[in-house]
């Protein structure tokens, strides 16, 4: 199987928004976070930090599934983030993306907040 074809296959699946908002890069995926469309969100989270834009804001409102592999592109962003002086705040995650979190322990080391409009006062 052409892994090129499964991955442009799938890439629909998922959609990325990027805005600066402020002192703020603001991150909006919208559909499934998995293996198949993760380079869709390390990208522009990745330019966000070597652009100087190191505190990042996700907006998880739109955000549908998150796997493994996206949970991984975000914990690497945040990496990237504290190491340029910044960090990863995640906002208004569904239940069923929390719940990953949740599960895997990972809420405890991203700052996260009900709201978009509360993580950009933050």
């Amino acid at each position: 199987m052409d892994r090129g074809t499964v991955g442009s296959a799938n890439r629909g699946r998922l959609q990325v928004e990027v805005r600066t908002e402020g002192r703020s890069e603001v991150v909006t995926p919208a559909g499934e976070l998995d293996h198949h469309t993760a380079d869709l969100l390390r990208e522009p989270l990745e330019n966000a930090v070597e652009q100087g834009r190191s505190r990042l804001v996700v907006d998880c409102s739109r955000l549908d599934f998150c796997d493994s592999t996206g949970l991984n592109v975000l914990l690497g962003a945040r990496l990237k983030a504290e190491a340029a002086g910044g960090g990863v705040h995640l906002a208004g995650m569904q239940p069923v993306v929390a719940r990953v979190f949740e599960i895997t322990g990972a809420e405890a080391v991203f700052t996260v907040h009900a709201t978009l409009e509360e993580a950009l006062e933050a």
